[in-house]
């Protein structure tokens, strides 16, 4: 029994009925998505949007690839959802067996057996004049109000904990019971003519710029609404929500009125935008925390605890609004600062790509109860950063993976974490998701016993700024296209580098030094964990040198390895190559992103952040590095992470291309599963309408080998989905499998992450 059609309700509740699961998801809303929706219109964030190939894979990354592949409507951070986004989440439950769902429907009573098992809840559709009683053994409480733990008579918490608590570094010296506000937002349009706006007596009436542009509440764009149109105290999230919605409409369009009448620069820009749409439900960002079997501090994704029972991974900054919103003399401290990169609070609330373990989910009063969302166990300073939607969605699949399993194997769902917490991670693993300190190793699947081999791969050997190719998967849009201007060696730059079989000789960078004078750069190779270790003090590092650069644009610079030194880089594995300050110095972006060759930058205090978009500096290894073998398809990780985990074909060789496994002895196999490379780079904003990645196998087949030689058995055309399953229309029995690439949308080399096989 599923509460809250958000995404994370959404999430438990298709997660477990695809396992088999019968389940029931009721949601108050006529449309799911919660703050997502149309009715909201808050676009979801997660990891991606400040590290590279950290986007949430899973049933989020399937629903939004679908509405990206569907939709005409280009993606703006708020005010731009639209219905499309609705009827795709609507799909897939009504398409989902073993799912039964109620829209419109609010949960208005809990029955206990006793005081820690839930029996059943009592539930009203609106409109319908029909009471609900529904019965179930697991309770999923995603209601984001936590209704059905407060009502079931669960322990939670309200506002900010004491500084002295827990030692976090964001929270406030006094306990306090201020909340983070809640939005509303709006959408404009360009009628391309000039159209005038007249507020109503009862909208707030704002006179004064520096109330904007002194307290960190920008105008980047002025067709969609702001996350800063922010009210919560000194109302209540909870009781006082349709005095929040009143005062968010007064001051929405007072903020409107403000923009084309009162602004002198902005009625100039928005002279021919008439208001299209302004929400009517504000969008929630905190209310009750419940407490569950772990509580989560600031302290879990900062200092990126390991959990034996991870379940899911967060990679948003600590994001803590200020108390009030308009209200307050401040947005919060980020926009504040003007979302600067490399200041004492950016330093301190950046984290991640960090694991959330599965006792965050389960209710410590309640033995059959889980929750997940922005309601999970968490002290405030954690929720800044776990409350992000596409988080909250990863969340919300493992709850339901974990209910399902629990259901299947008999046992409580408090006893997961100690009894079958491996039997989750592998499911989710196999189910798309991505962990950090968890690997694929399910011991059904078949292709772990194979040997593997491709018609090609393609060698690594670096790219310079001359390049012009954007089909590496990414299309650059013009954000990105200005962030290639040059900007001077202010700050410590990294360029891992994936290190093949071979082994490296000699490392070249692209550099320009526009002096007077010849200059002098520190080069370091440092020993890296993954793309996402930024560690820049007490890092490994594993030899220096001095590059010597002369005046000129555009030089290639190199750096020769004594065999010694090439012994110590470790095959299968990144290392990074950093250059140390020198502002005299530009090291230039490649013109093309290598999948799996990422970059960063110092922002202070030892640590560093993607560096831009996250694409590829510079650089020419010799000689070429083999780092997309076919044997990367069994690596049991689904995005470059400790290596590129990829297979890559050579994109000077035509298609179709193949990838193949072989076995020793026959094995009969019922079920192929295949991960192909895309959408994983930037986050769900940075794509146009109607997209499909570049990088992703358009059209593809499947054949097998028995005694009487190949035969196919799957042919797709016109795919757009990274993650695919086919259920073979016979069980066979067979000593080879090969996944022919036959088109791409766009790249010229054929990928593939994972391969997996199963027995009927």
């Amino acid at each position: 029994m599923v509460c809250g059609g958000g995404l994370a309700g959404f999430s438990a509740a298709v997660a477990a009925a695809r396992l088999g699961s019968a389940v029931c998801l009721i949601g108050d809303r006529p449309v799911f998505g919660g703050n997502s929706s149309s009715e909201i219109r808050v676009t979801p964030h997660g990891a991606a949007a400040f590290h590279a190939y950290a986007r949430e894979t899973g049933l989020i990354s399937e629903l939004l690839i679908e509405e990206r592949a569907a939709n005409h409507e280009t993606i703006r951070e708020n005010g731009w959802t639209n219905s499309v986004w609705d009827l795709t989440l609507y799909d897939m439950a009504v398409s989902t067996p073993n799912l039964t769902f109620y829209l419109n429907t609010t949960v208005t009573g809990v029955q206990m057996d006793d005081p820690r098992s839930i029996r059943s809840l009592t539930a009203r559709i609106a409109g319908a004049e029909t009471e609900l009683i529904i019965c179930g053994k697991i309770f999923l409480d995603c209601t984001g109000d936590g209704v059905v733990a407060d009502a079931a008579g669960c322990e939670w918490r309200w506002g900010s904990e004491s500084r002295e608590e827990f030692g976090e570094p964001h929270a406030p010296r006094i306990a306090s019971g201020a909340t983070m506000g809640s939005s509303i937002h709006f959408k404009a349009r360009d009628m391309g003519r000039p159209v005038s706006f007249k507020a109503p007596e009862w909208a707030v009436r704002y006179e004064d710029p520096a109330f904007f542009a002194d307290q960190g509440r920008h105008f980047y764009e002025l067709e969609s609404g702001y996350w800063w149109i922010e009210i919560g105290v000194p109302w209540n999230t909870v009781y006082d929500q349709e005095e929040i919605r009143h005062e968010l409409t007064r001051h929405t369009l007072g903020i409107w009125d403000y923009i084309k009448n009162r602004d002198p620069v902005l009625r100039e820009r928005a002279a021919h935008l008439a208001l299209d749409w302004i929400g009517q439900i504000p969008g929630k960002r905190e209310s009750r925390r419940i407490m569950g079997r772990y509580l989560m501090t600031e302290h879990d994704p900062a200092g990126k605890t390991v959990f034996q029972d991870e379940i899911a991974y967060g990679g948003w900054f600590i994001d803590l609004h200020t108390a009030g919103g308009l209200l307050a003399g401040s947005a919060e401290p980020s926009s504040a600062e003007g979302y600067a990169e490399t200041t004492e609070y950016a330093v301190k609330s950046y984290c991640g790509p960090y694991g959330i373990p599965l006792r965050i989910l389960i209710a410590k009063d309640v033995d059959n109860l889980m929750m997940a969302g922005r309601n999970v166990s968490v002290t405030h300073a954690a929720l800044g950063t776990v409350r992000v939607m596409s988080t909250t969605a990863l969340m919300g699949q493992a709850a339901g993976t974990a209910a399902a399993i629990a259901l299947h194997e008999g046992i409580r769902v408090a006893d997961v974490p100690d009894r079958c917490i491996g039997k989750v991670q592998q499911q989710l693993l196999r189910d798309g998701c991505f962990l950090p300190n968890v690997r694929g190793r399910d011991p059904e699947d078949l292709a772990r016993i194979a040997g593997v081999t491709a018609s090609s791969s393609e060698p690594v050997q670096g790219a310079g700024p001359e390049g012009t190719d954007t089909t590496g998967g990414f299309i650059l849009g013009s954000k990105e296209e200005r962030q290639r201007a040059e900007e001077p060696l202010n700050h410590r730059r990294g360029q891992w580098i994936a290190v093949g079989p071979e082994g490296i000789r000699s490392l070249s960078v692209c550099l320009s030094n526009g002096s007077n004078t010849e200059q002098v750069v520190t080069a370091e190779l440092v020993a890296v964990d993954h793309l996402w270790d930024y560690r820049s003090q007490g890092s490994a590092g594993i030899m220096q040198t001095e590059l010597v650069i002369p005046q000129g644009k555009r030089q290639w610079i190199s750096w020769d390895l004594a065999p010694a030194e090439s012994a110590l880089l470790q095959p299968g594995r990144y290392v990074r190559l950093d250059l140390h300050p020198c502002p005299a110095v530009e090291w230039h972006m490649a013109g093309t992103v290598i999948p799996g060759h990422t970059s960063a930058y110092e922002m202070g205090s030892g640590r560093m952040r993607r560096y831009r978009d996250g694409g590829t500096l510079s650089f020419k290894v010799n000689p070429p590095q083999s780092c997309f073998q076919p044997e990367n398809v069994l690596s049991g990780i689904t995005r470059p992470y400790d290596y590129t985990n990829l297979w890559r074909s050579d994109p000077a060789k035509p298609f179709p291309q193949w990838v193949g496994l072989e076995w020793e002895q026959a094995q009969s196999v019922g079920i192929v599963e295949v991960t192909f490379p895309g959408h994983l780079f930037r986050e769900y904003h940075n794509y146009p309408p109607f997209y499909r990645d570049p990088q992703t196998a358009r059209d593809y087949s499947i054949e097998v080998r028995d005694g009487s030689g190949w035969r196919e058995m799957v042919r797709v055309e016109g795919n757009y989905q990274c993650k695919v399953r086919h259920k073979l229309s016979e069980p066979v029995t067979i000593d080879g499998l090969r996944l022919n690439i036959l088109a791409t949308w766009g790249d010229p080399a054929a990928g593939v992450y994972e391969i997996r096989c199963y027995r009927p």
